[in-house]
């Protein structure tokens, strides 16, 4: 359910990490109560429509998002081609830390408590970087997510965790399934009855959004 009168402050950031600058979406609601950074999946970017769909939703519940492109332009170009970097779990998740830091010393959202929302490899890449930034994220959940891609990270979350896979993408229902048994945080499994992989079935996504900001809800507003 939508807060029809929130107002919502939108700006395009560069946040530099390493050697290179990745471009993102910052949206900041009135009176924020938590910021919950976006890990998109493998051949996606900031504009994916269903991570703005639950971003938009997060916005409306008083809760601020970005949304950044993992790569730059040039190695999506290059990903394009040969598909090597959206499985490069390693360099996603450092990513995330960077931009996680980034948010950390922001006048506009120093104080604020840190989530992430991860989608397909993203899943994976978000839960590396929560059990690396374990004093920093505060929740992660999980759409359709990779978790079994964190391998070695996923006893080190902290960050209670929400995973949500649709009902009828048996591979990572069975993935996030093992996944959930090598962690040791606060976790949960949703399975969204009829739902593929995608949550393009009318209703899934508001599902996914509804779930996502309840669980942001209760983890970042403390």
């Amino acid at each position: 359910m939508k807060s029809a009168n929130i107002h919502v402050e939108e700006q395009p950031v560069r946040i530099p990490v390493g050697n290179v600058s990745l471009q993102g979406d910052l949206s900041l609601p009135d009176d924020a109560r938590g910021a919950v950074l976006f890990a998109h999946g493998s051949g996606s970017s900031r504009h994916s429509s269903r991570n703005r769909f639950v971003a938009a939703e997060l916005q409306a519940g008083g809760l601020a998002t970005l949304l950044m492109d993992l790569l730059t332009v040039k190695e999506e170009r290059a990903d394009a081609m040969t598909g090597h970097l959206r499985f490069d779990i390693e360099l996603l998740a450092e990513r995330l830390m960077a931009a996680t830091d980034w948010l950390a010393n922001q006048p506009q959202t120093s104080k604020l408590r840190i989530g992430y929302f991860g989608a397909s490899t993203g899943g994976g890449a978000a839960l590396v970087a929560a059990a690396a930034r374990a004093d920093s994220v505060a929740a992660v959940v999980s759409r359709g997510g990779r978790p079994d891609l964190a391998g070695d990270a996923l006893p080190h979350v902290q960050a209670p965790t929400l995973l949500i896979v649709g009902g009828n993408d048996q591979p990572v229902i069975e993935m996030n399934r093992q996944a959930m048994a090598q962690m040791h945080c606060d976790k949960q499994l949703q399975i969204i009855p009829g739902a593929t992989h995608l949550f393009e079935e009318p209703g899934t996504l508001e599902q996914v959004a509804e779930l996502a900001r309840e669980w942001f809800d209760q983890h970042l507003s403390r």
